[in-house]
C-alpha cells in the first residue's frame, strides 16, 4: 500500500508518446520530481512524495521507457532534449506555471536543460547524484561503455554494462547495477525494489536509451547559464556517478553541495529523513517561531505514539498514561495515533494530536497484505517502509511544533528506527516499549527468509549498541522467559540474553484492567448475564480486520459445535475494523461490535 494516493493523475502526449503523471497535495509552490534513467520509474521517489505533499503541491511522472508511460524502441526517442520536452509538456498539462525541480542521476541533464532554456519556469533545482559528464567517471564503467556493443567471452562486474549482456540476462544486470548503487549495509529492500522496477522495462528499451547523452561541453555551458538557486546532494561512496561530478556541478552553478558521507547513488532512498529535511530547508523554508517560553515555565508534556496494529497496545497505553498522571499530576499527554487506537483514546477522553490525521494507515496496510487469515508479518512490515517513513516525518513535525519533555513509543517502529538512523534529531527523553524483540524466519521459506530476518536483526543490534543513549528506557512488556529462545540469526547473539542486557521487564503483560474491580468468576458471569451452567464460546479476532474471514469460519462452525455440546452459546466479537455486515448470519450466534 502507498503512503498516499495521488489526488489527480493522467497522461500527456508528447511527440506521440504517452507520459503518465501524478499530482499530490496543493498550494502555490510545486515540487516536480523528474524521472531518472528509464531503468526505473517514479516509485523511487516514494519516500519523498507523501512527506512533502503535506506541505506543497508535488508532481511526479514516469519517464518514457518505464512505468505507465509508453516504451518506444527508437533511440531517437531518448535524447536528453526529448526528456526535457516531456517534462515541460507535463508541466503545461497540469497547469504548473513554475516548479522547483528535483532530479536523480540522468534526470540532472534534463533538469539542466529546463533550468537553462526555460528559467522563467524553474524556481530552484536540486540535483541528487547528478549523472553529468563534468569530471572523470568510474574508469571501469568507461571501459565497459567503450565496448558496449561488442560481445564478450565473459561478463564480470562492469563488463555487464553491455548491450549483449542486457539482452541475455536483464535481471542479472539489474541485480549487479543496483547492488553497486546501494553500497550501504542492510540495503536488501531498496535493491529488491529497484530490481523489480527495472523489470517493468525491457533490455531493448535500455539499449535505446544509451545512444544519446549530452557532451561535456554542452553540459558545462548549460550549467553556467543556470540562474536559479541550486542544491547538489551526492554520496561520496557513489560508484555509479563519482562524487567529483556533483561537486563540479555545484561549482559551475554557484550552488550548495551537500556531501552524504559513505552514501551511494541513491541517498534519498537509504537516508530519506536527511534528504527530506534538506529538501524542505532548501525548497520550503519556514519562518522561525515568533514567541518562546522559558523552559522552566513550560507545562510538562509527553507525546505518546501507540501502534495501531491490534488493540492490546491501546489498552495498556491508556493504563500507563493514567499511572503517569498519578506520578506527575500536571503532566499533559498528547497522542499521535490512528484508527483503531483513536477510538479507544476518544472513549477515555484522551487528547489526540491534530497531526494524527496525517498518518498513513498501518492497519489498512496489514489488512491488505493478509489473505484468508494468512499473513507473512515480516514481509508485510518490509513492504510498509514508505508508510513508516511518512509517519516518522509526521512525528518529526509534531515534536518540532511543540516542546515535549518525553516521547513514548509503544512499538512505534518508525520512531525507533529513524531516530537510530538520525540520532541527532532526539530532543527529549525517549521511552521504547515492546512485547517482542527481533524477527524469526518461517521454517518453510528457506534460506532467503533466514538471511533477511538475520540482516534486519543485525541492523537493529548495531543501532542499539552504537547508540545506547538514544533510548532512555527500553521496556519489555513481559518476563525474560517470554522472549523467544534461540539466536537472532547465524553468528548473532542469543535473543533472551541480549534482551536482558538491553531491556527492563515489567514482570508480566499489562492488560489495562482495574484489578481491584475484577470480581470472582461466578460474580463476573452473573454481571455479564451468563448463568453458572452456561457453556459460552467467545470468538474474537483482535483490533485489526485481518481476522474477519477466520471469525466468519468460526461462526459457520457453530451449528456443528452445538450439536456436540448441547446448550452451547457463541458470542462473536468483531473488532473495530471488521464490518459486521460482511459476517455470515448464523442462527444462535450473538454478534458484538
Amino acid at each position: 500500500m502507498r503512503a498516499r494516493q495521488p489526488d489527480r493523475q493522467g497522461h500527456t502526449v508528447q511527440a506521440g508518446v504517452r507520459l503518465h503523471w501524478e499530482l499530490y497535495g496543493e498550494g502555490e509552490r510545486t515540487l516536480f520530481f523528474l524521472p531518472p534513467w528509464s531503468i526505473i520509474h517514479s516509485r523511487h521517489w516514494k519516500f519523498q512524495v507523501a512527506a512533502l505533499a503535506r506541505h506543497c503541491r508535488v508532481l511526479v511522472m514516469d519517464g518514457r521507457g518505464n512505468g505507465l508511460s509508453d516504451h518506444p524502441l527508437d533511440p531517437d526517442a531518448y535524447t536528453d532534449e526529448g526528456f526535457a520536452a516531456d517534462a515541460l509538456a507535463v508541466m503545461d498539462d497540469t497547469n504548473t506555471a513554475t516548479a522547483a525541480l528535483v532530479s536523480l542521476s540522468a534526470g540532472a541533464r534534463w533538469a539542466l536543460l529546463l533550468a537553462a532554456e526555460h528559467p522563467e519556469r524553474v524556481t530552484a533545482a536540486v540535483f541528487i547524484a547528478p549523472a553529468v559528464p563534468l569530471a572523470p567517471w568510474n574508469p571501469f564503467r568507461l571501459a565497459a561503455t567503450a565496448l558496449f556493443d561488442q560481445e564478450q567471452e565473459e561478463y564480470v562486474d562492469w563488463m555487464k554494462y553491455n548491450a549483449n549482456y542486457w539482452l541475455r540476462d536483464h535481471r542479472g544486470f539489474l541485480e549487479f547495477l543496483f547492488g553497486r548503487a546501494f553500497p550501504e549495509p542492510h540495503s536488501s529492500k531498496p535493491i529488491e525494489d529497484t530490481v523489480s522496477w527495472g523489470l517493468d522495462t525491457t533490455p531493448e528499451v535500455l539499449i535505446a536509451t544509451a545512444r544519446h547523452v549530452l557532451s561535456q561541453q554542452a553540459t558545462t555551458e548549460l550549467s553556467r547559464r543556470i540562474s536559479c538557486p541550486v542544491l547538489v546532494i551526492h554520496g561520496d561512496g557513489d560508484e555509479i556517478v563519482l562524487h567529483e561530478n556533483g561537486a563540479a556541478l555545484a561549482g559551475l552553478t554557484g550552488g550548495r553541495l551537500l556531501t552524504m558521507e559513505e552514501s551511494g547513488h541513491c541517498p534519498h532512498v537509504r537516508d530519506p529523513v536527511a534528504v527530506n529535511l534538506a529538501l524542505r530547508e532548501f525548497l520550503l523554508p519556514t519562518s522561525a517561531p515568533s514567541t518562546r517560553r522559558r523552559a522552566v515555565r513550560r507545562r510538562r508534556r509527553a507525546l505518546y505514539v501507540s501502534s495501531p496494529i491490534g488493540l492490546g497496545h491501546a489498552r495498556r497505553d491508556v493504563a500507563i498514561a493514567q499511572e503517569l498522571r498519578q506520578l506527575v499530576p500536571d503532566l499533559e499527554i498528547d497522542w499521535l495515533a490512528q484508527d483503531p487506537v483513536t477510538r479507544v483514546l476518544q472513549a477515555h477522553g484522551e487528547r489526540i494530536h491534530p497531526l494524527s490525521q496525517e498518518l498513513a494507515s498501518e492497519s489498512q496496510h496489514i489488512e491488505l497484505e493478509s489473505s484468508s487469515h494468512h499473513l507473512h508479518v515480516f514481509e508485510a512490515w518490509r513492504r510498509m517502509d514508505e508508510i513508516l517513513l511518512s509517519n516518522f516525518m509526521v512525528f518529526l513535525d509534531a515534536v518540532r511544533k511543540r516542546e515535549y519533555d518525553l516521547w513514548i513509543g509503544d512499538e512505534a517502529w518508525e520512531v525507533d528506527y529513524y531516530l537510530h538512523e538520525n540520532p541527532e534529531l532526539k530532543q527529549a527523553a525517549y521511552v521504547w516499549l515492546t512485547d517482542f524483540v527481533g524477527w524469526l524466519p518461517m521454517p518453510a521459506l528457506g534460506e532467503r527468509d533466514i538471511a533477511l530476518t538475520a540482516d534486519y536483526n543485525a541492523e537493529m543490534i548495531e543501532q542499539v549498541e552504537r547508540f545506547p543513549r538514544l533510548r532512555d528506557r527500553a521496556i519489555f512488556i513481559g518476563r525474560p522467559e517470554d522472549v523467544v529462545p534461540g539466536t537472532f540469526g547465524p553468528g548473532l547473539p542469543e535473543m533472551r540474553a541480549w534482551t536482558e542486557r538491553h531491556y527492563e521487564f515489567t514482570g508480566g503483560y499489562i492488560l489495562g484492567l482495574n484489578h481491584q474491580a475484577i470480581f470472582d468468576r461466578g460474580e463476573l458471569r452473573r454481571r455479564l448475564g451468563y448463568r453458572d451452567d452456561d457453556v459460552v464460546c467467545i470468538a474474537s479476532v483482535g483490533g485489526s480486520g485481518v481476522g474477519a474471514e477466520l471469525l466468519g469460519r468460526l461462526m459457520k462452525a457453530f451449528p456443528t459445535a452445538r450439536r456436540r455440546v448441547p446448550g452451547l452459546r457463541m458470542v462473536a466479537v468483531a473488532g473495530p475494523r471488521v464490518d459486521v455486515g460482511t459476517l455470515p448470519s448464523v442462527k444462535g450466534v450473538e454478534v458484538r461490535a
